[in-house]
This record gives structure tokens, sequence and C-alpha cells, in this order.
């Protein structure tokens, strides 16, 4: 994935905070999809979903080759995943308590 950013900082800040709040306008799914599929690549939009899927695993206790195994996700993944859902900043468990841990579908 190309790595550019503007030279500055606070422009940076300022472009992901438009990008959370263009999100936080959208009210359906259908509409969520729409804008996903605009905005992300299929390999990207898989990826997303690949690592929501683990997060539910991950809640459920299945070890990571189970969870390997029903999604075909690396264990390098699944264990990048655990690490944000274990010491990250909240947002997975967030979600997935406010998604009722439907993270799978």
């Amino acid at each position: 994935m190309k790595h550019h950013r503007p030279d500055n900082p606070t422009q940076a800040a300022a472009a992901e905070e438009a990008l959370y709040s263009a999100i936080l306008t959208l009210t359906t799914a259908a509409e969520a999809e729409s804008f996903f599929h605009d905005l992300c690549t299929p390999a990207e939009r898989q990826a997303l979903a690949d690592r929501w899927a683990v997060v539910a695993l991950l809640r459920e206790k299945h070890s990571y080759r189970e969870i390997h195994r029903r999604t075909g996700v690396s264990l390098t993944t699944i264990g990048r995943v655990a690490r944000f859902v274990m010491t990250g900043h909240g947002g997975y468990a967030l979600a997935a308590v406010r998604t009722g841990d439907s993270a799978r579908g």
C-alpha cells in the first residue's frame, strides 16, 4: 500500500478526521457498503472484513489455529488483531458490544 502523507501533520490529521466524520454520516449497512465499495479496493474490503471476523472468534476464545482454519486469515494477522483486541484503543471491543458480537455476519 502506498504511504504518501501530506508534509503537514495537522493536514494529515484533518484528512483522517474528515474520513471518520464521513463514515459517521452513514445510517444503514447499504450506505456503508456503497461508501466502502467506492473508497476501498476489493482486497482492502476483504482485509477489513477478515479482521472483523477474527475479532468475533477471538472474543469467543477460539485458538489462533482454529480461527485460521475457519477464516483462512494468516496467524500473523490473527496475532495483530488479538494484540489490538487486548491492548488497542478499545474500538474493536466497543463495536463488538454495540453490534452484539455480530462480526461474522
